[in-house]
């Protein structure tokens, strides 16, 4: 009986590690479209697409590569209310978007980086709940090539 169920044990292990090394990257791929689990400074609504609070709007940023091969985000500024959610959506390229800690020096709850968005219409929803003030972002791959944005936040005026 101990032998049977070690041989169990060892198949049903043995499937798992096949299954994880399938090539199926169907989860993985609809994953890039939704937003990230949530973390300081980003929440998404159970489903997807993040909700704004009452009041708050859904701001959306382009993410792209032109036909020059200039990679950028548009717009690159913009003004952001606590409760709102920013949309980062995949137009053309691979580009992902991040808060580096030591481009927003003194900031704390910064998001986490973005996965990488590679099928255009992806999307990455940032609810803010970052404190006032002016927030630097970046597409990491592409930061140096000039792909870069600045989100000023203000208070949720009532």
């Amino acid at each position: 009986m101990k032998r049977t169920t070690y041989r169990i044990s060892i198949a049903a292990t043995a499937a798992l590690l096949l299954g994880a090394c399938s090539g199926d990257k169907g989860a993985a791929s609809d994953s890039a479209s939704q937003p990230a689990v949530e973390q300081p400074g980003a929440s998404a609504a159970a489903g997807g697409e993040a909700i704004p609070d009452a009041g708050g709007k859904v701001i959306e940023v382009q993410m792209m590569t032109d036909d020059q091969g200039n990679n950028r985000f548009e717009p690159n500024e913009f003004e952001a209310h606590q409760g709102d959610v920013v949309r980062f959506i995949l137009k053309t390229g691979v580009h992902n978007v991040s808060f580096p800690a030591d481009s927003n020096a003194g900031k704390s709850g910064l998001p986490a980086p973005s996965q990488m968005l590679q099928l255009p219409g992806q999307t990455h929803d940032l609810k803010v709940t970052l404190a006032e003030g002016k927030y630097y972002f970046q597409c990491d791959p592409h930061a140096l090539l000039g792909m870069i944005g600045h989100m000023e936040v203000e208070d949720r005026e009532d």
